[in-house]
């Protein structure tokens, strides 16, 4: 509880953050009857507005953009929205919810307190029966343990610090990580007629367009968004795996590294040194870049199977074939004083960081551990992570669902409160 003579204000539920699950959950709680309170430390759309670069855009359709009564309305359903496109759908869906956010306002302590919680604000103590915990689980950057042994003259920047190739110092650029950041932040800079680097790891890609269709549409009638973690053979594994890279620029397009490769941009292993005046990389380039075309061959014929399962017509498409392998001598390390570096931008994923909850709710490596949001706290749930039911579930697609479910949780243990409540005063007047 709250020391001294401190105010503590009350509310049945809290939800910390004001993101697109955040949002989501508490319309769906407005519509059951609850009034939630949100707590955004930024301003409703930030993490959009803020940590995406100029051009980003997402990977999938706008279709797909299903937030819970709020689909996408705009004339351009199979394009890709921009980055000002999708805060501004965020805000709209903000206004039309009309559900109290407090902006600006940090929960710097949340902690079990009795029956409910208590949360520690820039605003002060707050007081709540239910908690949602809906701040996602991208906190910390990863970078390489030795990124310190880079001279100094190398800029440094993680993937959400990036903004354009005119925010980098002139020079050769560096790109860690070939997920779907990496790769299109290497493009972006390539495009731009940046001479750059690319250390590619071992992330998964996927075709843009396969027999007539954007391959989201396919996957999407196939199932594959609505697919239950628990149907996977390792969920465990599952929610680990890095996405699958492809773009929405240019109206949605596949990115074939093997391609650039050949266009001039520069291909190597993973990082596996580094130096003041050398990058050493792993020998696995080929391997890499064979395992991700293997996946893509892989949904190509797993679309194969569906239209002919289906019955359904389709244009024929040849099987993929590599334009590029790379040549001897590509595991050689980076001179940095032959190719002095300008920048390095880190694409290597980020690490959950909930060390401001003093609730026991998280495994050994700091994730929350839930049952499709519910943790084994009663009272406390999280929300908008990856794959916290299935593979739509942190994607504007998939947190309508997720949403749901937890609300109608959320009221019926509200409701179960109540009646405690209401048996507690009917007790005490008997008493009196």
């Amino acid at each position: 509880m709250a020391s001294g003579s401190q105010t503590v204000q009350r509310h049945p539920v809290v939800v910390v953050g004001g993101g697109q699950a955040g949002l989501s959950v508490a319309h769906c709680l407005k519509k059951r009857g609850l009034r939630p309170l949100v707590l955004e430390r930024h301003r409703i759309g930030h993490a959009w507005a803020r940590q995406r670069w100029e051009s980003f855009c997402l990977v999938t359709p706008n279709w797909q953009c299903r937030l819970p009564d709020f689909p996408y309305d705009g004339d351009d359903p199979d394009g890709f929205m921009g980055r000002e496109e999708i805060v501004r759908y965020v805000q709209r869906f903000a206004d039309h919810i009309q559900v109290p956010v407090r902006e600006g306002v940090a929960v710097r302590r949340l902690q079990a307190s009795g029956s409910g919680f208590l949360l520690s604000t820039d605003e002060g103590a707050i007081e709540a029966d239910q908690v949602v915990l809906a701040t996602g689980g991208y906190h910390r950057p990863k970078r390489h343990p030795l990124a310190a042994r880079l001279p100094e003259r190398i800029l440094q920047i993680d993937a959400r610090d990036y903004t354009s190739p005119e925010s980098l110092p002139a020079g050769p650029v560096l790109v860690v990580g070939s997920g779907q950041s990496g790769c299109q932040i290497a493009e972006d800079l390539f495009l731009a007629g940046r001479r750059v680097h690319l250390s590619v790891g071992r992330a998964p890609r996927s075709p843009r367009r396969y027999r007539g269709r954007d391959v989201v549409d396919w996957l999407d009638r196939m199932g594959y968004y609505a697919m239950p973690i628990d149907q996977h053979a390792d969920p465990k594994a599952v929610r680990g795996k890095t996405n699958h890279y492809l773009t929405g620029r240019d109206g949605g397009r596949e990115i074939d590294l093997r391609r650039r490769a050949l266009e001039g941009m520069v291909l190597h292993g993973r990082l596996a040194e580094l130096g003041h005046d050398r990058i050493d990389f792993a020998g696995d380039l080929a391997d890499n870049l064979d395992g991700a075309d293997a996946v893509y061959s892989r949904i190509c014929r797993s679309i194969d199977d569906h239209i002919a399962a289906q019955g359904l017509s389709a244009p024929e498409e040849p099987p993929y074939v590599p334009c590029w392998t790379p040549p001897p001598g590509s595991a050689e390390p980076l001179d940095l004083v032959a190719e002095p570096l300008a920048a390095v931008i880190w694409c290597t994923g980020y690490h959950p960081d909930f060390s401001w909850v003093e609730v026991p709710v998280f495994d050994g490596a700091g994730h929350p551990a839930h049952e499709r949001g519910i943790t084994q706290v009663p009272g406390f749930y999280v929300l908008g992570l990856p794959w916290l039911h299935t593979w739509g579930s942190a994607r504007f697609c998939g947190v309508a669902e997720d949403a749901e479910y937890l609300a109608e949780a959320i009221r019926l243990r509200a409701s179960r409160l109540a009646v405690r409540q209401e048996r507690l005063v009917y007790t005490a007047l008997l008493g009196t």
